[in-house]
């Protein structure tokens, strides 16, 4: 039984994270829209391009929000139970991912090379936490919403619809391995990748979002 204090506790806890990832998500839209990154294309280039630009601190902040958040949420989640050890390990490695590519920005590949140990490293970051997220909410949605089989169903399609995203992004790196090329001219990956990340980020929302009494039943 959940005390009254407590309940009030992990709820402002809950709502305070996803207040975060909501701040953070305004913030790299904001990017788009004030010079000169508004001259960043959203249809080509990747949201790590902030990085390198006069407004990377913007950036930085936007994204350590993002996992604050995260983090926040989750712990709630774990305190109450209802995000089991799975979901918990790809939630880390969501956060754990986020800050990675804070620490280490993309490198502008033209100067330096593809074997950069920071460039290395913040891709791979980007690909576990972007591959994590949606994970980790399929499989807590059962457990955090046992009786609500409405917030689960939503939540399962958008972490499905997430996958499907980066999907797109496997299926541009398998064309390009068997004919050649450029695997990221072949889709608009500035397009995919953010609309990937607004799938996730609206995904998590609904999982950390403060659930009914009814739906922690």
């Amino acid at each position: 039984m959940v005390t009254v204090p407590a309940r009030r506790t992990s709820v402002a806890v809950s709502l305070a994270g996803v207040a975060a990832l909501v701040m953070g998500a305004a913030m790299v839209l904001l990017l788009q829209v004030i010079p000169p990154t508004d001259q960043i294309s959203a249809t080509r280039r990747t949201i790590s391009e902030y990085g390198l630009s006069d407004h990377k601190w913007v950036f930085d902040i936007a994204v350590v929000l993002v996992a604050s958040g995260s983090a926040a949420g989750l712990a709630v989640l774990a305190g109450q139970r209802r995000l089991p050890v799975a979901a918990a390990i790809l939630g880390a490695l969501w956060t754990i991912g986020l800050l990675v590519i804070v620490a280490f920005p993309k490198p502008d590949w033209a100067t330096v090379s593809r074997s950069d140990f920071g460039g290395t490293l913040h891709r791979v970051a980007s690909v576990v936490a972007f591959v994590a997220l949606p994970l980790a909410v399929l499989i807590a949605s059962r457990t955090a919403f046992p009786a609500s089989s409405g917030r689960r169903w939503v939540a399962r399609v958008l972490a499905i619809a997430s996958l499907g995203w980066f999907a797109v992004i496997l299926g541009a790196v398998v064309v390009a391995a068997a004919e050649g090329g450029r695997w990221w001219t072949l889709i608009p990956l500035g397009l995919v990748e953010r609309g990937m990340a607004v799938t996730e980020l609206i995904a998590l929302g609904v999982l950390l979002a403060p659930a009914g009494e009814r739906s922690r039943e």
